[in-house]
Parts: structure tokens; sequence; C-alpha cells
């Protein structure tokens, strides 16, 4: 089986890397970090949400192309995986240097689960070395989770499980929240008739951040899609917002950690209460019945 240490970063393409920069620093309060390319040969720039070298990533590209980086032991443990993905009929990539150098890692895999997402093992991803900064007024502690979209949930669930050690911590109708430490979930997967991304999140220090955050989001003009809000899975209070090219973010605080390895999974309806023990209602549409 293969080990997830940590969930590393998000890559996400887009047709306006200026637009997503602004967003990035401006709404989401990242810091930028570094940049590559240039508007000729195509451009990434690097945002950084804790101490390590980044996070997020927008580059120049199909919106639609989505990757998440999980980080595993060393390079013996990344040889074994790849080895693993091929018995199992996942063809697998090795990154050139000058990818590694992308992904500012020492090594790297990628392959694809079953609906398609295109996910990175990767070994010593790099740190900064230097305190984030955020660049608006709210106490970011870092990227801490993604949804990901399944065609196939109870198959996918079984793959995530089965060969990438991660367990369920609860589920919500057929999607499963997925833990791979002690965090109740650092992978979500939400039904869909497409692979992909299906939201980004990152953790605040208090529901202090999350209500100014509301009120600034409003005045931004940037759409609230779900909350402020309280998970009754997780137990973490939580604001969704829309950004560029769809995706949706999310701020949350006070994740439950699960402590206890042989805690079993409850199982919750698909239904809004599922989603929210305020009563907010999702517009969300992998939310929604």
């Amino acid at each position: 089986m293969i080990h997830l240490l940590d969930i590393s970063y998000v890559r996400l393409g887009t047709r306006d890397v200026l637009g997503a920069t602004r967003y990035a620093t401006a709404i989401l309060g990242l810091q930028e970090g570094r940049r590559s390319g240039n508007a000729r040969n195509g451009q990434a720039v690097y945002f950084r949400s804790d101490q390590r070298d980044h996070t997020l990533v927008y580059f120049d590209g199909d919106p639609r192309d989505h990757t998440v980086g999980f980080e595993l032991r060393d390079a013996a443990a990344l040889d074994a995986a790849a080895a693993e993905l091929d018995r199992r009929g996942h063809p697998v990539h090795r990154g050139s240097a000058d990818e590694c150098e992308q992904r500012r890692v020492a090594a790297f895999i990628n392959f694809r689960d079953p609906s398609g997402n295109s996910v990175d093992l990767v070994v010593a991803p790099f740190h900064s070395g230097m305190r984030f900064m955020p660049t608006r007024a709210i106490a970011n502690t870092g990227f801490s989770h993604v949804g990901l979209r399944t065609t196939d949930p109870v198959r996918d669930e079984a793959f995530w499980t089965g060969v990438l050690s991660a367990k369920v911590s609860d589920r919500i109708g057929a999607a499963p929240l997925l833990r791979i430490d002690e965090v109740h979930h650092k992978i979500a997967l939400f039904p869909s008739t497409f692979a992909g991304v299906q939201h980004v999140n990152h953790q605040v220090a208090s529901i202090d951040d999350i209500m100014q955050s509301w009120y600034f989001l409003k005045e931004q003009g940037v759409r609230v899609v779900f909350g402020p809000g309280r998970h009754p899975t997780s137990g973490a209070m939580f604001l969704y917002f829309e950004g560029p090219d769809g995706m949706v973010y999310e701020y949350s605080s006070g994740v439950r950690m699960v402590t206890d390895p042989q805690e079993q999974p409850r199982q919750f309806p698909f239904a809004p209460s599922s989603f929210c023990m305020w009563g907010a209602k999702p517009d969300i549409p992998e939310f929604r019945s």
C-alpha cells in the first residue's frame, strides 16, 4: 500500500494568470512566492499559505487542468509507489529535472485515479524557510484539504483507501471524507460527471476570521456559495466562495482530529443538514441532491 504523509499543493490551469494572481493575493490573502516563465511561453505563479515553498500554483493553461500533490516519505517509497500503480494498471509518469523544479520537489511521479484526477506523489517538497505573511487581514494557517470530483464514489473510495492508505472518517450519502493523518479529512470525494478539483480549503484561526471574511467578500463582490456554517461531520466552521474559473474556495476553522484508529465512519444522509448544522443551504451543485 502507498502511504501518503500529507497533502502538498494544488496546481490549477487558467487563461488569466494575472487575474488569478490578483484574486489569490487580494481575496484569498496568499503570499506570492515566485513566478516562472513569461507571457510568450506560459507563466506560472506560486503562492504560499504557510512556511512551505508553495501550496497553490496558477499556470497558463486549460482551466480544467488540475493536479493535486501528496508527499511520500522518501525515494524508496516513491519507487515502490510507481511499481504498485503500474501493477494496478495506472500508468506513471516520472518527473524530469525541469518538471521537478517546476514542482519545487526533489522527485515526483504523476498518475490518474480511476475518475481521471491528476495526482502527483512527491518526495522532499521544498520549504521556504521564511515566515508566511498574509496579504490581507486574515489569520490564514495554511492549505489543508481538497474536494475531488468522482464519477464513481464507491469505486474511487476503494482506490483511495485500498491503494493510497486513506481512511474514511465519515460519509455523506456516497461521498466519503478521507483522512491520511489525524485531521478529519484531507480529501473529500464528491459525485460528478467529470474529473477535477471541486474545492480548495484553507484553514483560518477562528470564527472571527470566517465572519470578517464573509463581510469582506460581500464588499468585494465575491459570490459566497455556502455559509457561514458548521459541518456536523468534521465540526469545522466554514465559508465557501467562488474563485477564478468557477473554482470554489473554502475557509474553515476548528476541524476535528480523529485520534482513535478504531473509530468507525458515520453515515450521514445526502441532505443540506449533513453539510451544515446551523441551517445554511449550499449553492454548490455537488452538495445538492
